[in-house]
């Protein structure tokens, strides 16, 4: 690695200098739930742009349990945990030092366990007053950019952090756009008992994250996340009039298979909610990236949808039964 790094948030940059002329080979992409959510979309980068580099995506603890044979020296471990606290998560920093790799902690806490764990922390921030650049996947998007750059010289860095330095505005157009949509979804869906999502490539992980983070875990409503590709090897079973989905339509090379579920749903369902990035103004975006950005915006999106679903139900997103209430 040789390139420079420019333009990136500053924690982010310290660390791209610190790889700089440290050879990898692989790169594992490691959390649990919502954290665990977002690298879905790293993935799926690292698929379409890395040219020698290997990557995988692990939940915490099967990370630790699994023990890729592969994990060493030339290896890159990203972390995440929102608090840092995520006992699996910060185990898993401590674990990968062990095998030789150069661990990087993603979180918004920097004296938390995981950041202590890892060799280097990037602090994201969180809210719905922050600034899209500087948010989690934003911050993971810089990164992971950042060092195929400096690897195998991607040209697409640039763009991609210009995109992300443009994005605000287009989260706030986009939520003007669908406020009156989520707060109908709201009410529509108040008392449904169960709620699938959909959606495939980039934008996966924003489908599973809405079901189990938000769905699940803070408004106790049954839901799963089909992958479109999935749907017709068992899941389409599920669709008729009374069975609500929120399908994702993304910008990346796997559209068709979202086109092609939500054409069937369409043909026998009517519970649909379909978000579709492309009915969104994305001016500021490269035309290059959009693939890459469209899960960040349906994610914003859907964090409108949660607010509104939580407050027409009385069940605010912060309610719990058992998450840090019980040991577990």
């Amino acid at each position: 690695m040789s390139k420079s790094v420019m333009n990136v948030k500053s924690n982010v940059k310290t660390v791209l200098d610190q790889l700089n002329g440290r050879k990898i080979n692989n790169i594992y992409l490691v959390a649990c739930g919502g954290s665990s959510a977002i690298m879905y979309s790293a993935k799926y980068i690292l698929d379409r742009e890395a040219k020698n580099i290997t990557s995988d995506l692990y939940s915490s603890n099967e990370f630790i349990h699994r023990n890729p044979q592969q994990l060493g020296k030339e290896s890159l471990v990203i972390l995440c945990s929102m608090s840092g606290t995520t006992p699996e998560t910060a185990e898993a920093a401590k674990f990968a030092k062990s095998k030789g790799a150069f661990t990087v902690a993603l979180t918004n806490e920097p004296a938390s366990p995981l950041a202590k764990n890892a060799d280097l922390y990037i602090k994201y921030e969180w809210g719905n007053g922050v600034n899209a650049f500087d948010t989690n996947l934003s911050v993971l998007y810089q990164l992971v950019f950042g060092v195929l750059h400096m690897a195998e010289n991607n040209e697409k860095f640039g763009k991609l952090v210009s995109s992300l330095e443009n994005l605000q505005p287009v989260y706030e157009k986009a939520l003007e756009q669908e406020a009156s949509n989520a707060r109908v979804f709201a009410q529509s869906h108040a008392k449904e008992p169960v709620i699938y999502t959909m959606a495939s490539g980039s934008n996966y992980g924003t489908a599973y994250s809405f079901s189990i983070c938000i769905l699940m875990e803070m408004q106790w409503i049954h839901s799963h996340a089909i992958h479109a590709g999935e749907y017709f090897h068992g899941p389409f079973e599920i669709i008729d009039e009374n069975v609500p989905f929120i399908i994702l339509l993304g910008l990346d090379e796997t559209r068709p298979l979202e086109e092609r579920a939500l054409s069937f749903s369409q043909r026998y369902g009517k519970k649909l909610t379909v978000l579709d990035a492309k009915q969104y103004d994305l001016d500021g975006i490269d035309e290059e990236v959009k693939g890459y950005i469209a899960p960040l915006i349906l994610n914003r999106v859907l964090r409108q949808y949660a607010e509104e679903l939580a407050e027409a139900r009385n069940h605010p997103l912060s309610k719990r039964r058992y998450m840090w209430k019980v040991e577990y």
